[in-house]
């Protein structure tokens, strides 16, 4: 996990796809962060991402360091617990202008039964799950 964690702080961006009805979704993200163990994203309950994961927590994001890329996939599991809101948002201080760690909007999810496949156009696959 650290090794995903790691790659995608690097990248800064990555792609999170998630499903509306039958409609794939695909949206950039940049927040990332491991809080107890678990890796964690953030983002608001009023955005139509969220929504969409309340409704199918399997999910999957990429992203590409311009050699290699990660494709991460799992569920999304909501912690609304305070602490795991303020680690997240120490993390990204400039959040903090949008977001509190004791507001109704501030939503963090971790990965649960995640698998990353690290790929490049030269090598091998290399799989993680956690």
């Amino acid at each position: 996990m650290q090794e995903v964690y790691e790659f995608l702080k690097k990248c800064q961006t990555y792609y999170l796809a998630t499903v509306e009805g039958d409609q794939p979704r695909v949206r950039p993200f940049g927040t990332i962060d491991i809080f107890e163990g678990k890796l964690y994203i953030q983002t608001g309950k009023i955005k139509a991402v969220s929504k969409q994961i309340q409704q199918n927590a399997k999910v999957e994001l990429c992203a590409f360091d311009g050699e290699k890329w990660l494709r991460l996939s799992g569920k999304l599991i909501r912690d609304d617990r305070v602490e795991a809101k303020e680690h997240m948002l120490a993390s990204y201080p400039n959040l903090q202008a949008m977001y509190s760690a004791t507001d109704d909007n501030t939503e963090v999810l971790y990965f649960e039964d995640a698998t990353a496949v690290f790929s490049s156009f030269t090598g091998e696959p290399v799989t993680i799950t956690f």
